[in-house]
């Protein structure tokens, strides 16, 4: 019987909330972003996340988008920083020069709570929230009043996660979110990225113009992403910064990544309210790459197009949206 454990401690010299669950162990950064910063088999020495070296410290937390799970609210690119709504348009900084775009929100940069951690006989785990209120620095470009909860639990089926958005205003917000999930290729200690294959439910290729918006059309999937699609692709077989949209299969919206060697497949299933995926690959760098489930298309409340088939959709008053995701073994 596994054996649960939930306490704080330091990560790096950074307050964190360990996770220990039998053979796994994770990391929780209330303080940045509320980052899953670690997910680790310690019977196996794997390393599922891509965890900052020590000397990476500091760009970790100047820019904390490529390590662990970072939270993205509103995900990814908006043209110009605008951001129209409901009538109106939102001004966003530009702080991605080279498209001039904004890109990502604040809530990866953010410090959470921790509400609550703790074990029990079936998993440890720790909870945390990020209030957005009028002093919150994101409420200067979305004037709008609202709570974001994540839960985290460790158990012998790996690490569950659950996210919460609840409306705390008096006018309908948009509800946009992504995670920037950071996975290692190689996760083994002594694995080979040649020897891995990605596998992920995607549909369309989004065809993106030159700021990396889309422009509302598909492109055509090369061979080795239709291999992504199905029996699985090398991960790093071109340089990745796209965008797709998420086609469930038996039922399920997932990423699988797979050591032919070892035979073991790391399974990230996120649940099928993302109707998107980005996937980028730091310029086809053997390393890590992150597939990143999102809920709505790149540019949403600026793109013509219908908001339920590109996931924008809002919250009323006192209304909320949920939805879990899984990294496990298989």
């Amino acid at each position: 019987m596994a054996f649960y454990e939930a306490f704080e401690g330091i990560y790096q010299g950074e307050k964190a909330v360990w996770l220990k669950a039998g053979r796994f162990e994770a990391a929780l950064l209330p303080e940045i972003g509320g980052n899953l910063i670690t997910f680790r088999d310690n019977e196996t020495g794997s390393r599922f996340l891509h965890e900052p070296e020590p000397d990476e410290m500091d760009a970790f937390k100047a820019n904390p988008g490529i390590y662990g799970i970072p939270v993205l609210f509103p995900p990814n690119r908006y043209e110009d920083g605008k951001f129209a709504w409901n009538g109106k348009t939102y001004q966003f900084p530009v702080n991605e020069a080279s498209t001039g775009n904004h890109l990502h929100g604040y809530a990866h940069l953010s410090e959470w709570e921790l509400i609550h951690f703790g074990s029990n006989e079936r998993e440890s785990y720790a909870e945390v929230s990020l209030k957005v209120t009028e002093t919150h620095r994101m409420c200067e470009f979305l004037p709008f009043a609202f709570t974001i909860t994540l839960r985290y639990g460790l158990s012998e089926l790996g690490l569950s996660q659950q996210v919460l958005i609840r409306n705390e205003g008096s006018e309908t917000m948009p509800c946009l979110l992504a995670f920037h999930t950071a996975v290692n290729a190689p996760f083994a200690p002594e694995g080979n990225a040649k020897d891995y294959r990605l596998k992920l439910t995607l549909g369309n290729r989004w065809e993106l113009d030159g700021r990396m918006l889309p422009t509302g059309q598909f492109q055509k999937l090369t061979p080795e992403e239709e291999q992504m699609r199905g029996e699985g692709v090398y991960p790093f077989f071109a340089a990745m910064d796209n965008h797709y949209t998420a086609v469930p299969q038996n039922g399920r919206n997932r990423m699988e990544l797979t050591d032919t060697k070892l035979g073991l497949t790391l399974v990230y299933d996120v649940g099928t309210s993302y109707k998107q995926w980005m996937i980028w690959n730091n310029f086809a760098t053997e390393g890590f790459f992150c597939p990143e489930p999102q809920i709505n298309l790149v540019n949403a409340p600026n793109v013509a197009l219908p908001a339920e088939e590109i996931g924008l959709f809002g919250l009323e008053p006192g209304a909320i949206w949920e939805e879990r995701a899984r990294l496990y073994l298989k």
